[in-house]
């Protein structure tokens, strides 16, 4: 299996993307929130209720009875004449199963949504394919790496692997099944060809639409950085050998993407770089690359770009990001984040881990961290372990009250206003 895990550290040790699409309109976005909010206190109801106090067990259940009963009324209508039908199903397939973990529910059903869903990829239009292939990632994400998740990419990979090499095909669904083969690929690939060849695919758009000059149409660059990304997620547990090959081709391929004018290009390709070179350090201690002084002038200018033509947004997030990257390739040190859900705590300290939790925080949305606590397949690939189980009193516990919590702010905002205060008054000594 190409499953080798390069997660290092769990919970307890010391040890993020862009080319997206935006489908929901506002009221998605207002139904998302309302589903995670509940799913926030769902899952404390549902701790508590496994630990015997059992008043709140009914309506948890209930809940999650109707979420069902939703879910078969949009699965049927994935199947339905209209467009517009489909599209809602689709739209809403995507919001609950990133929100929640149903487990046997779609366990039972994964051949009937895996049919529907291959319809949708095959006759839909651009919108439906987009939305299709990230439902289909959505569903890998909730069968894992088992026999299921495996029977279900088979069955799909030869449609996403059709519509993203298919130049005639809507440019957003080709950005959805290049993500879309990335994560499926990366949770369910069980032998080394389902992986070198999605591996293979996705190199060959990144690096076909990038002609001799490294100039990339702006049309298409959204779907070179989607299909550079899944390509380095899939690296992150390719074999010794496979990496050698991709240090010798691609070092140089990124390092010239560099210089692209579109700034998450730019972006996907320094991390890119720095996810290169940590492989390339695992593999030799004393792994670097030849034209190296070259490489850290290009990323020294990046980290400290100001040019006013540039969206203010941009330049502050890609300054961020290639300090992180220059950083690393200097010293070896890559620059620790701190993800926090429930009681729990995970660091996100390498470039493959970094990677990896980018990869399924851009497809879960504000779903990962409601995932990261219950979903068994996310727990096992940042080795969290089993999901945790707490009784009422140590939630009672974790809590902090409304009082305390607007104590601490109000304490906070005092402190900061005073700090920043100081750096205002004219009257302070200018270093």
């Amino acid at each position: 299996m190409p499953r080798a895990r390069r997660s290092k550290k769990g919970p307890s040790s010391r040890g993020s993307q862009q080319g997206t699409r935006a489908y929901s309109d506002a009221s998605d976005d207002e139904a998302a929130s309302e589903v995670l909010s509940h799913c926030s206190s769902a899952s404390e109801t549902v701790s508590v209720a496994e630990e015997g106090s059992g008043s709140d067990a009914p309506d948890f259940q209930s809940y999650q009875e109707q979420r069902e009963d939703k879910l078969k009324e949009d699965i049927d209508n994935l199947l339905d004449k209209s467009a517009k039908t489909r599209l809602t199903a689709l739209g809403n397939l995507r919001l609950a199963l990133s929100s929640l973990v149903f487990g046997d529910f779609l366990t039972e059903r994964r051949m009937t949504l895996t049919d529907s869903l291959e319809r949708c990829l095959k006759k839909g239009k651009e919108e439906e394919q987009s939305l299709a292939a990230t439902v289909l990632s959505l569903l890998c994400i909730q069968l894992g790496s088992g026999p299921e998740g495996e029977e279900v990419f088979r069955s799909a990979k030869n449609f996403l692997i059709s519509i993203l090499t298919d130049s005639s095909s809507g440019v957003t669904a080709r950005q959805s099944c290049a993500t879309s083969l990335g994560i499926c690929c990366y949770i369910a690939a069980t032998d080394d060809e389902d992986l070198a060849s999605s591996l293979s695919c996705l190199e060959n758009v990144f690096t076909l639409l990038c002609s001799e000059n490294n100039s990339i149409p702006a049309s298409l660059q959204g779907l070179v950085c989607c299909a550079i990304q899944a390509w380095a997620l899939l690296l992150t547990i390719c074999p010794a050998s496979r990496i050698q090959k991709a240090l010798e081709s691609h070092l140089p391929y990124f390092s010239g993407v560099l210089s692209s004018e579109n700034v998450s290009l730019r972006i996907a390709g320094g991390e890119s770089l720095a996810l290169l070179y940590e492989l390339g350090r695992d593999l030799e201690d004393d792994f670097d690359y030849d034209d190296v002084d070259t490489l850290c002038i290009t990323l020294k200018a990046l980290a400290t770009d100001s040019n006013k033509y540039r969206a203010k947004t941009d330049r502050r997030k890609q300054r961020s990001i290639f300090r992180d990257v220059l950083h690393y390739i200097e010293s070896g040190e890559c620059q620790e984040e701190t993800i926090k859900f429930g009681l729990e705590v995970m660091y996100v300290d390498t470039w493959v881990r970094r990677r990896t939790y980018s990869a399924f925080k851009e497809t879960l949305g504000s779903g990962i961290r409601y995932h990261l606590q219950h979903n068994e397949v996310l727990r096992d690939i940042f080795s969290l372990g089993a999901p945790l189980v707490l009784d009422a009193a140590a939630i009672k516990a974790s809590k902090i009250s409304r009082v305390e919590k607007h104590m601490y702010n109000s304490a906070a905002f005092k402190a900061r206003t005073k700090a920043r205060s100081r750096l205002r008054d004219k009257r302070a000594d200018v270093l």
